[in-house]
């Protein structure tokens, strides 16, 4: 939450959108939240890298200087959004819209982007909260009525916090811990499906699932997103699932990346921008996000939380190590949905006997305003981007079982992206040939 010497409540509006059956979203100069993204990848990189931090960013440099296609999932959801999100804004106007006004079927190319990335390259993070790219940011979103400063770049640092684990079956998986409640809504939702289903999933399985779903969603918008100390909240929450399962059940734009490597190592990113606050920063290329502008995020309404205070997300990337020593690194886009795809995805890979790829395309329930006055219980007929994109990778142990579609080989490379969007799967080697890498 940035704010921290200006003036608090404005440089913001809504828009209603039909995206997701209807979406209200708040956008706009005072919706651009402190960003962190790059820290955390530089943090990471200190703790575990392995090649030299130029080397990361590169590749991202020679696609901002070609050029990129939208992929049939952006272009989806600009579909409803490209005038009222991406319109006000006349770089990012001209970056979504050919000389016709009409979405870019072309390359597109962000002025000043592949500069930005060469800064990144050279000064790491720093170029983002303390350097040439954090004053531009934060003048111009100043400028236009925002309210992050440069002291709240200046002062933003990636924590590092313990995982919240679950055991299901001969799994263990750990996922993100508070401030995220997304996290905690995959560890409650994985303890409370109890190893269901345990084949395909029945009738009844489903109607567990919406249980499972209705109680710790309710429990979300009730509790969770209103707490003053989540990780208070969240812990009395799982205890009360280990210790009564059924007192619970009766009683809330985003990319992601799965990569396992050959040595048991499982690695799961989820980045968000949010709905998009619908402007480029001047002078930089980057589109900023709206994540003060979720209103499911912000329960506490517009720039209702203290300055430096970590947000909401319902970001849950997972990894999982099994008792034979395979590895799995698993997650999704798609805001509140999020969750109950990963849990859904993984229930049907341990419970329900089906392989990786199975388990993604199998098709998902979703319970909307669990708990609430306008709940509804929403039913996946047709694949569709609005039920989330799972991306997962699998290393094997070796002489394990071919659950995960891959034939019996030691340490065999498995990987399954979602059809309902983009996805893509990849295996590499590395310089050496020392083992294959999934990605």
């Amino acid at each position: 939450m940035p704010g921290r010497k200006e003036a608090l409540g404005g440089g913001t509006w809504d828009i209603d959108t039909e995206y997701g059956g209807g979406v209200t979203v708040t956008i706009g100069p005072g919706s651009v939240a402190t960003h962190g993204s790059i820290a955390a990848f530089e943090e990471a990189h200190r703790r575990w890298g392995s090649i030299p931090w130029r080397e990361l960013v590169s590749p991202a440099i020679d696609v901002a200087r070609r050029g990129f296609r939208l992929s049939s999932a952006s272009r989806y959801y600009l579909e409803y959004v490209h005038e009222s999100i991406f319109g006000w804004d006349d770089e990012s106007r001209a970056a979504v819209h050919d000389a016709d006004g009409r979405l870019e079927t072309g390359l597109i190319v962000l002025p000043d982007l592949a500069a930005s990335l060469e800064l990144i390259a050279a000064d790491g993070a720093a170029a983002l909260h303390t350097g040439v790219l954090a004053r531009l940011i934060s003048a111009d979103v100043i400028r236009r009525g925002g309210i992050l400063g440069p002291d709240d770049l200046a002062s933003y640092r990636p924590v590092v916090r313990p995982s919240l684990l679950s055991t299901v079956g001969e799994w263990t998986f750990g996922t993100n811990p508070p401030p995220s409640v997304g996290g905690v809504c995959v560890a409650a939702m994985l303890r409370l499906l109890d190893g269901r289903p345990r084949g395909a999933w029945s009738a009844d399985d489903v109607d567990h699932l919406i249980r499972v779903q209705r109680a710790v969603l309710g429990h979300r918008l009730e509790i969770l997103d209103h707490t003053d100390d989540l990780v208070r909240d969240a812990a009395a929450f799982l205890d009360l699932i280990d210790r009564d399962h059924l007192a619970v059940l009766e009683s809330g734009s985003t990319a992601h990346v799965s990569a396992t490597d050959s040595d048991g190592g499982a690695c799961s990113v989820t980045v968000s921008s949010g709905y998009s606050s619908g402007m480029i920063a001047e002078g930089t290329g980057i589109w900023l996000n709206n994540c003060l502008g979720e209103q499911e995020l912000n329960p506490r309404g517009l720039h209702g939380l203290t300055p430096g205070t970590r947000l909401l997300s319902n970001m849950a990337p997972t990894v999982g190590h099994h008792v034979d020593g395979s590895a799995l690194a698993i997650g999704s886009p798609g805001a509140d949905r999020i969750t109950t795809a990963i849990v859904q995805a993984l229930a049907g890979l341990v419970n329900g006997g089906l392989d990786l790829q199975q388990a993604i395309n199998h098709p998902r329930v979703h319970v909307h305003r669990a708990g609430r006055r306008g709940e509804v219980i929403k039913t996946e007929t047709d694949l569709t981007m609005y039920y989330g994109g799972v991306a997962a990778a699998l290393r094997r142990a070796p002489s394990t079982g071919s659950r995960d579609g891959a034939a019996g080989s030691e340490g065999e490379m498995v990987a399954a992206a979602d059809p309902r969007r983009d996805g893509a799967v990849r295996l590499v080697r590395g310089p050496t040939d020392e083992g294959p890498h999934t990605v």
